[in-house]
């Protein structure tokens, strides 16, 4: 969740302040969208009702519960099943290494991609 404006200028609110039409076209442009003026009023609405789900989920007291492992356990007792922890291929890392455009000691060698 992006932090509300206020409290990135160091000024916390006593109430989270709903996402301007800058701070959306920011966080398209971060995503990588295009969005229309009609698209990103659509899109300010949505966040922001977002948001305020969020604040509602967070206000809800969650202490001495524990966390569920699964949607199941809320109605009944249900078992984990784990598979278990062991090895069941061989080690093939010759086989493997065959195809491989380049290796060094058993490693993949793979061209540099981030500067």
């Amino acid at each position: 969740m992006f932090p509300p404006r206020s409290l990135v200028r160091g000024l916390q609110p006593d109430f989270p302040m709903p996402l301007s039409p800058e701070d959306v076209s920011r966080i398209a442009h971060l995503a990588r969208l295009e969005l229309s003026p009609a698209e990103g009023s659509a899109m300010q609405t949505q966040l922001n009702d977002f948001f305020k789900i969020v604040e509602q989920m967070s206000a809800v007291d969650t202490s001495g519960l524990e966390p569920l492992h699964t949607p199941l356990s809320a109605i009944g007792n249900v078992e984990l099943r784990l598979r278990p922890d062991a090895v069941t291929e061989t080690n093939n890392r010759e086989a493997n290494m065959a195809n491989a455009p380049a290796s060094d000691e058993g490693l993949f060698l793979v061209p540099k991609v981030i500067e």
